[in-house]
């Protein structure tokens, strides 16, 4: 894996839009495997309908990656994804999270497995629900 390999998806996320989003396919592998909280896909349009379906539940979604440690074929970025949301109320929410990757040998990522904390980082922020996280987690701490 290249460092160019590495700069291409770092960027990618760093400047996502509905319009990058159609060129998924310079950046995913045609049969890659993509795994989050609420997914689990292969293949590049499966991937690129999840990117899709980001904006329409969504305003203006945007990743910060923060650190990238690369070695051999694979990479883990931790990133910030900050966006907005009429159901979390006022303001710009965040969610803290981290991937690893792994590169073909064209340089394109056949592996993406997000890891992050649904309950923290998006349950507990919902009216009455959060409310009802926090209660569980308070309870399992003891």
């Amino acid at each position: 894996m290249s460092a160019e390999a590495v700069a291409r998806v770092r960027g990618f996320f760093e400047s996502i839009s509905p319009e990058t989003v159609r060129h998924i396919d310079e950046v995913y592998a045609p049969d890659a495997w993509f795994k989050d909280p609420f997914n689990e896909v292969r293949g590049v349009e499966p991937i690129r309908r999840i990117f899709e379906h980001m904006f329409e539940q969504v305003e203006r979604p945007r990743f910060v990656v923060r650190e990238v440690v690369a070695e051999g074929s694979s990479a883990f970025l931790t990133w910030d994804f900050l966006f907005r949301s009429r159901r979390l109320g006022e303001g710009e929410q965040v969610i803290r999270g981290a991937s690893h990757l792994r590169f073909g040998a064209d340089g394109r990522v056949n592996y993406h497995r997000d890891y992050w904390d649904v309950a923290e980082e998006l349950y507990e922020k919902i009216p009455f629900l959060g409310g009802l996280m926090r209660a569980v987690k308070r309870r399992a701490a003891r």
